[in-house]
């Protein structure tokens, strides 16, 4: 069993708990230090994905006037070389 389990761990059972000690520590003091507290990086994550989607669409849109404004501009040059290919 002792086996199985520090095999899952990756390390004794004794000295892995002092390292998940030593990184909660850690990490518990960079989260003061920046007044960070775990319900706030859920909503850091939360607002990141809302920002990244509405962001996704107004690209779209972006992409979509450019590509309007791109047509205004190289359908008629094409037109007007096609039927200039044409006469020859």
């Amino acid at each position: 069993m002792s086996n199985g389990l520090t095999r899952f761990l990756g390390d004794t059972p004794g000295r892995t708990a002092l390292k998940l000690l030593v990184a909660s520590f850690v990490v518990g003091v960079v989260m003061a230090a920046f007044n960070w507290y775990p319900v706030d990086l859920l909503f850091i994550v939360r607002d990141f994905l809302v920002n990244l989607w509405e962001t996704g669409f107004a690209a779209l849109g972006r992409f979509g006037g450019y590509l309007v404004l791109g047509a205004g501009v190289v359908i008629p040059v094409f037109i007007v070389i096609r039927l200039l290919s044409l006469r020859t």
